[in-house]
């Protein structure tokens, strides 16, 4: 059990993130203060909507530089902060070298965090932003699960540097937070495993997460002939930012959590769109047979490997997400909120026309 005063400042890496920046905002609102840790505090493209989110709350906001790759960078940051969130992480599909861009800078990313907490007394409890996929790497992997349904005791298994190496990295970066958590006793560490995130982000103009990446699939087009049905799951960035705010605050949390809302397909998040959408943008209506897919897919995108083909579409993704319910008492948006508010950003930064 570790209470946290909130009259002491928090710090949070990768502060201008896309899930980061609703939880300082979330922060800014309930009257705290916010180390918000950033690659360059001069950039205020990428902080001024953090600087707006601090005015128009009762919380304070102080910037510091933060580079997951130099050691002790957050020393300063963190001291005198008795709760740590380190978001920042990258989330790309698309590396040419997954080792340097990927795996490098989330192990040792979280290496240079933790084992910074561990040279700051003050430091009593660090929430990680882990994912699903340090869990499974393809929705074969949850019918493959004991009870057909990933839960917070299973490990992934299956990703490696080769065969979906963000999946990979993620894996790789919690078990290094595990290991470095186990060898002290001065803090203690809770996961937030989240599932493909989704909802408005707070800085469209400059969100680049593989999230905006999906939405622009289903309404740009390039799925209008039919949607696969690859199975995954989907929670609202809102929801996160709660998440990671009550992994903090709530005494009794403790370990991973699973962050999924919504056991979907692509097919199903389009379809909720349709009613309200449908006329106007290209959005698909149907489900891509799966022959077809495994003809066409490896050359329209290079991830859709046959193999990442045969162990996605047409299997359902089944996440158990009731001990973040019953732990943290977190109550999940409907999925149609989290589709048309993420697409109605899109719209309105003028990424989708009408057709």
């Amino acid at each position: 059990m570790t209470k946290i005063d909130k009259s002491k400042p928090v710090l949070v890496t990768g502060a201008n993130g896309y899930v980061a920046s609703w939880l300082v905002k979330k922060l800014l609102d309930e009257g705290i203060t916010v180390h918000a840790a950033v690659r360059n505090p001069k950039d205020d493209k990428k902080i001024s909507h953090l600087k707006a989110a601090a005015a128009n709350s009762k919380g304070k906001i102080k910037f510091f530089a933060g580079d997951l790759l130099k050691p002790g960078s957050y020393k300063e940051a963190m001291e005198g902060c008795e709760l740590v969130y380190h978001t920042a992480s990258p989330f790309t599909m698309d590396v040419k070298d997954p080792q340097k861009e990927l795996i490098a800078p989330a192990v040792n990313g979280t290496a240079n965090v933790l084992n910074t907490a561990n040279e700051v007394s003050s430091v009593l409890r660090v929430v990680v932003t882990s994912s699903c996929a340090a869990i499974y790497t393809d929705a074969i992997d949850t019918v493959n699960a004991p009870g057909g349904t990933i839960t917070e005791e299973i490990w992934n298994t299956t990703a490696s540097l080769d065969y979906q190496p963000y999946s990979y990295s993620k894996t790789l970066a919690e078990k290094k937070a595990w290991e470095i958590e186990k060898s002290q006793s001065q803090w203690d560490l809770v996961t937030i495993n989240m599932s493909l995130v989704l909802g408005p982000p707070l800085n469209p103009a400059h969100a680049t997460s593989e999230s905006m990446n999906i939405l622009k699939m289903i309404g740009g087009g390039e799925l209008k002939m039919g949607a696969p049905k690859m199975g995954l799951g989907v929670v609202d960035v809102r929801d996160v930012a709660d998440a990671h705010y009550m992994a903090g605050y709530t005494p009794k949390a403790k370990g991973r959590y699973i962050t999924s809302a919504h056991d979907t397909d692509l097919l199903e998040m389009s379809e909720v769109l349709l009613p309200k959408y449908g006329d106007k943008y290209p959005l698909p209506k149907r489900a891509m047979p799966k022959w077809l897919l495994m003809l066409v897919g490896p050359m329209a995108n290079k991830l859709f490997t046959r193999k990442y083909i045969k162990n996605n579409v047409n299997i359902p993704f089944h996440a158990d997400n009731s001990k973040i319910k019953r732990d943290l008492g977190i109550k999940f948006l409907p999925l149609k909120q989290t589709m048309e508010d993420s697409f109605q950003v899109m719209i309105d930064e003028g990424i989708f026309k009408a057709k």
